[in-house]
Protein backbone atom coordinates (compact mmCIF):
# COMPACT_ATOMS: atom_id res chain seq x y z
CA UNK A 1 0.00 0.00 0.00
CA UNK A 2 1.49 3.29 -0.78
CA UNK A 3 1.12 6.20 1.79
CA UNK A 4 1.43 9.94 1.46
CA UNK A 5 3.06 11.32 4.65
CA UNK A 6 3.07 14.65 5.27
CA UNK A 7 4.45 15.99 8.03
CA UNK A 8 7.20 18.77 8.62
CA UNK A 9 8.56 17.47 11.93
CA UNK A 10 11.64 16.00 10.68
CA UNK A 11 11.57 13.34 13.83
CA UNK A 12 8.27 12.23 13.79
CA UNK A 13 8.37 11.39 10.36
CA UNK A 14 11.43 9.19 10.06
CA UNK A 15 9.90 7.52 13.19
CA UNK A 16 6.58 6.34 11.11
CA UNK A 17 8.53 6.32 8.05
CA UNK A 18 10.43 3.27 9.60
CA UNK A 19 6.73 1.96 11.18
CA UNK A 20 5.40 1.97 7.82
CA UNK A 21 8.31 0.03 6.12
CA UNK A 22 8.51 -2.31 8.95
CA UNK A 23 4.84 -3.12 8.48
CA UNK A 24 5.08 -3.15 4.36
CA UNK A 25 3.91 0.45 3.50
CA UNK A 26 5.70 2.24 0.55
CA UNK A 27 5.57 5.39 2.06
CA UNK A 28 6.89 9.15 0.42
CA UNK A 29 7.63 12.04 2.84
CA UNK A 30 6.69 15.28 1.77
CA UNK A 31 7.29 18.62 4.36
CA UNK A 32 4.51 21.22 2.24
CA UNK A 33 1.05 21.14 1.91
CA UNK A 34 2.70 22.88 -1.70
CA UNK A 35 4.59 19.51 -1.94
CA UNK A 36 1.31 17.68 -1.08
CA UNK A 37 -1.43 19.49 -3.63
CA UNK A 38 1.81 18.92 -6.38
CA UNK A 39 2.60 15.11 -6.17
CA UNK A 40 1.75 13.20 -8.83
CA UNK A 41 0.97 9.91 -7.11
CA UNK A 42 -0.51 7.71 -7.14
CA UNK A 43 -0.98 6.81 -3.23
CA UNK A 44 -3.88 4.34 -1.33
CA UNK A 45 -3.68 6.97 1.63
CA UNK A 46 -2.99 10.19 2.73
CA UNK A 47 -1.42 10.92 6.69
CA UNK A 48 -1.77 14.35 7.31
CA UNK A 49 -0.27 16.75 9.61
CA UNK A 50 -2.15 20.06 9.75
CA UNK A 51 0.49 22.29 10.78
CA UNK A 52 2.52 22.48 7.89
CA UNK A 53 4.86 25.95 7.63
CA UNK A 54 3.08 27.07 4.25
CA UNK A 55 -0.83 26.14 3.98
CA UNK A 56 -3.07 25.30 6.83
CA UNK A 57 -3.47 21.38 7.00
CA UNK A 58 -7.15 21.83 6.66
CA UNK A 59 -6.80 23.60 3.67
CA UNK A 60 -4.91 21.09 2.27
CA UNK A 61 -7.31 18.17 3.56
CA UNK A 62 -10.42 20.15 1.52
CA UNK A 63 -8.65 20.65 -1.33
CA UNK A 64 -6.98 16.66 -1.66
CA UNK A 65 -10.51 15.81 -0.96
CA UNK A 66 -12.61 17.76 -3.63
CA UNK A 67 -9.40 16.26 -6.21
CA UNK A 68 -10.50 12.25 -5.00
CA UNK A 69 -11.35 9.80 -2.67
CA UNK A 70 -8.55 8.69 -1.02
CA UNK A 71 -8.76 8.48 2.44
CA UNK A 72 -6.87 11.10 5.03
CA UNK A 73 -6.17 10.57 8.13
CA UNK A 74 -5.01 13.47 10.07
CA UNK A 75 -2.04 13.78 12.49
CA UNK A 76 -2.14 16.51 14.43
CA UNK A 77 -0.64 18.30 17.53
CA UNK A 78 -4.75 20.15 17.57
CA UNK A 79 -6.53 18.17 20.21
CA UNK A 80 -9.33 20.72 20.54
CA UNK A 81 -12.74 19.32 19.33
CA UNK A 82 -13.15 22.20 17.04
CA UNK A 83 -10.10 20.96 14.60
CA UNK A 84 -11.06 17.45 14.93
CA UNK A 85 -14.85 18.32 13.80
CA UNK A 86 -13.84 20.87 11.16
CA UNK A 87 -10.92 18.02 9.38
CA UNK A 88 -13.67 15.26 9.18
CA UNK A 89 -16.09 17.60 8.45
CA UNK A 90 -13.77 18.79 5.32
CA UNK A 91 -13.27 15.07 4.24
CA UNK A 92 -10.63 13.68 6.87
CA UNK A 93 -11.67 10.30 7.26
CA UNK A 94 -9.93 10.02 10.76
CA UNK A 95 -7.99 11.85 12.86
CA UNK A 96 -5.17 10.95 15.71
CA UNK A 97 -3.64 13.68 18.08
CA UNK A 98 0.18 13.76 18.74
CA UNK A 99 1.56 12.16 20.84
CA UNK A 100 0.82 8.73 19.27
CA UNK A 101 2.55 5.53 18.45
CA UNK A 102 3.18 3.72 15.54
CA UNK A 103 0.79 1.07 15.66
CA UNK A 104 -2.05 3.30 16.25
CA UNK A 105 -1.44 4.83 13.27
CA UNK A 106 -0.96 1.47 11.55
CA UNK A 107 -4.02 0.40 12.85
CA UNK A 108 -6.15 3.27 11.73
CA UNK A 109 -4.75 2.80 8.69
CA UNK A 110 -6.06 -0.57 8.09
CA UNK A 111 -8.99 -0.17 9.94
CA UNK A 112 -9.90 3.26 6.74
CA UNK A 113 -8.63 1.32 4.07
CA UNK A 114 -10.92 -1.73 5.48
CA UNK A 115 -14.13 0.45 5.73
CA UNK A 116 -13.82 2.37 2.44
CA UNK A 117 -12.39 -0.50 0.46
CA UNK A 118 -13.26 -3.52 1.39
CA UNK A 119 -11.33 -6.15 -0.51
CA UNK A 120 -9.93 -9.74 -0.03
CA UNK A 121 -7.32 -9.86 2.14
CA UNK A 122 -4.11 -10.88 -0.38
CA UNK A 123 -2.15 -14.07 0.93
CA UNK A 124 0.62 -11.59 1.91
CA UNK A 125 -1.67 -9.30 4.45
CA UNK A 126 -2.80 -13.27 5.79
CA UNK A 127 1.16 -14.22 6.64
CA UNK A 128 2.39 -14.13 10.08
CA UNK A 129 4.84 -10.85 11.02
CA UNK A 130 8.43 -12.63 11.06
CA UNK A 131 10.97 -11.26 13.41
CA UNK A 132 14.28 -13.11 12.18
CA UNK A 133 14.82 -16.39 11.25
CA UNK A 134 13.18 -18.24 13.75
CA UNK A 135 10.34 -15.88 15.69
CA UNK A 136 6.68 -15.10 14.18
CA UNK A 137 3.80 -13.77 15.47
CA UNK A 138 0.49 -14.28 14.55
CA UNK A 139 -1.15 -10.85 15.10
CA UNK A 140 -4.74 -12.26 13.48
CA UNK A 141 -4.52 -15.76 15.58
CA UNK A 142 -2.52 -14.83 18.19
CA UNK A 143 -0.12 -17.31 18.64
CA UNK A 144 3.38 -16.91 18.53
CA UNK A 145 5.75 -19.90 17.10
CA UNK A 146 9.60 -20.27 17.35
CA UNK A 147 11.32 -22.51 14.66
CA UNK A 148 8.19 -23.51 13.57
CA UNK A 149 6.42 -24.47 16.55
CA UNK A 150 3.86 -22.95 18.71
CA UNK A 151 5.45 -21.12 22.07
CA UNK A 152 2.43 -21.74 25.23
CA UNK A 153 2.31 -17.79 26.29
CA UNK A 154 -0.01 -16.76 29.06
CA UNK A 155 -2.61 -13.79 27.02
CA UNK A 156 -0.58 -11.01 28.69
CA UNK A 157 2.58 -12.26 27.87
CA UNK A 158 1.54 -12.86 24.13
CA UNK A 159 0.20 -8.82 24.35
CA UNK A 160 3.21 -7.90 26.10
CA UNK A 161 5.11 -9.22 23.06
CA UNK A 162 2.72 -8.05 20.61
CA UNK A 163 3.73 -4.08 21.51
CA UNK A 164 7.35 -4.41 21.74
CA UNK A 165 7.69 -5.98 18.67
CA UNK A 166 5.33 -2.84 16.83
CA UNK A 167 8.83 -1.50 17.18
CA UNK A 168 11.99 -3.54 17.31
CA UNK A 169 14.65 -1.78 18.83
CA UNK A 170 12.35 1.30 20.31
CA UNK A 171 12.66 2.03 23.59
CA UNK A 172 9.38 1.85 25.74
CA UNK A 173 8.75 3.21 29.03
CA UNK A 174 7.30 1.59 31.44
CA UNK A 175 4.10 3.91 31.38
CA UNK A 176 3.68 3.31 27.80
CA UNK A 177 4.04 -0.46 28.10
CA UNK A 178 1.70 -0.67 31.39
CA UNK A 179 -0.87 1.88 29.53
CA UNK A 180 -1.07 -0.81 26.32
CA UNK A 181 -0.94 -3.66 27.92
CA UNK A 182 -2.28 -3.71 30.54
CA UNK A 183 -4.87 -0.53 31.02
CA UNK A 184 -4.62 3.12 30.77
CA UNK A 185 -6.09 3.42 34.02
CA UNK A 186 -3.83 0.80 35.74
CA UNK A 187 -2.30 2.35 39.24
CA UNK A 188 -0.74 -0.70 40.82
CA UNK A 189 2.92 -1.78 41.09
CA UNK A 190 4.19 -2.46 37.95
CA UNK A 191 6.10 -5.38 38.69
CA UNK A 192 3.98 -7.42 37.21
CA UNK A 193 5.89 -6.08 33.83
CA UNK A 194 9.21 -7.21 34.92
CA UNK A 195 7.90 -10.98 35.69
CA UNK A 196 6.49 -11.06 32.34
CA UNK A 197 9.61 -9.79 30.82
CA UNK A 198 11.80 -12.48 32.54
CA UNK A 199 8.58 -14.81 31.35
CA UNK A 200 9.49 -13.83 27.46
CA UNK A 201 12.87 -13.66 28.20
CA UNK A 202 13.30 -17.27 29.12
CA UNK A 203 10.30 -18.66 26.64
CA UNK A 204 12.31 -16.93 23.37
CA UNK A 205 15.81 -17.27 24.95
CA UNK A 206 18.13 -16.86 21.67
CA UNK A 207 15.86 -15.36 19.53
CA UNK A 208 14.78 -12.19 20.99
CA UNK A 209 17.03 -9.95 23.90
CA UNK A 210 14.53 -7.78 25.70
CA UNK A 211 17.29 -4.92 27.51
CA UNK A 212 16.00 -2.79 30.71
CA UNK A 213 17.06 0.61 30.69
CA UNK A 214 16.98 1.66 34.19
CA UNK A 215 15.04 3.99 35.00
CA UNK A 216 13.42 3.71 31.93
CA UNK A 217 11.82 1.09 30.52
CA UNK A 218 12.66 -1.73 28.23
CA UNK A 219 13.92 -2.44 24.21
CA UNK A 220 13.42 -5.35 22.04
CA UNK A 221 16.34 -6.37 19.64
CA UNK A 222 15.80 -9.07 17.65
CA UNK A 223 19.01 -11.04 17.91
CA UNK A 224 20.77 -11.57 14.42
CA UNK A 225 18.46 -8.75 12.53
CA UNK A 226 20.50 -5.47 12.24
CA UNK A 227 17.76 -3.83 11.18
CA UNK A 228 16.35 -3.93 14.55
CA UNK A 229 18.68 -2.53 16.18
Amino acid sequence: MRVLLVEDDEPIAESLLRGLSRYGFDAEWVTTGGAALGHAGPYDVVLLDLGLPDVDGLDVCKELRGRSDVPIIVISARSDETDRVVGLELGADDYVSKPFGVREVIARIRAVTRRLQPRTPSAQENQPDRYGARLTVDRKAARVRLDGEEVALAPKEYDLLAFLTEEPGALMSREQIMEAVWDANWFGPTKTLDVHVAALRRKLAGTITIEAVRGVGFRLVVNGDDDAR
